[in-house]
């Protein structure tokens, strides 16, 4: 089944900010997570395979590359064998970039939050709106993170339009 977020990644500075706004929200804290992130070369959207402690999925999307809040389309698997699964679909497709990063993973309600520290790239905050958890349409979610946009003072200088994998295949070139 396909689902949706609407979601948003920005340039952080002071992560203990964002940390401290969701503490006093009552959010919950899912843990932190070491995450390895392999993407595969496919021929539309994006593939990667997330290994973590808390978070193993193969996850499938398309998303438009803009600043500001953007809707991915997704597909979630969770993975039992991810090495195994890994191997495969190097065998296969190829390996395009691999992301490392810290992650605390926090929700409030349907929304889930990412404070990301990501070796050469620096501290982000990740705002992801999602009809995964509860039925809620494209408006409604557009609405949730607007306002934790608006909560965290999230300026639009820091907003980045692509994801971790562009950012470090841009700065390897």
């Amino acid at each position: 089944m396909s689902h949706i977020n609407i979601e948003i990644k920005a340039r952080c500075a002071d992560p203990s900010l964002i940390r401290n706004y969701l503490v006093t929200k009552n959010a919950e804290l899912r843990g932190t997570d070491q995450q390895t992130d392999t993407y595969f070369n496919v021929p539309n959207g994006r593939l990667k395979l997330r290994e973590g402690v808390i978070e193993n999925n193969l996850i499938y999307y398309e998303r438009d590359n803009q600043a500001g809040p953007k809707q991915s389309d997704f597909r979630l698997v969770k993975v039992e064998d991810a090495s195994g699964l890994k191997a495969a679909l190097t065998a296969a497709l190829g390996q395009k970039v691999v992301v490392k990063k810290q992650r605390e993973i926090w929700y409030i309600d349907n929304v889930k939050f990412h404070i990301d520290e990501v070796p050469g790239l620096g501290s982000f905050i990740e705002i992801e709106a999602g009809n995964l958890l509860a039925d809620l349409n494209r408006e409604q979610l557009q609405e949730q993170c607007d306002f934790y946009i608006k909560a965290f003072g999230v300026k639009e200088a820091d907003l980045v339009e692509v994801s971790y994998s562009d950012m470090l295949l841009t700065a390897s070139i």
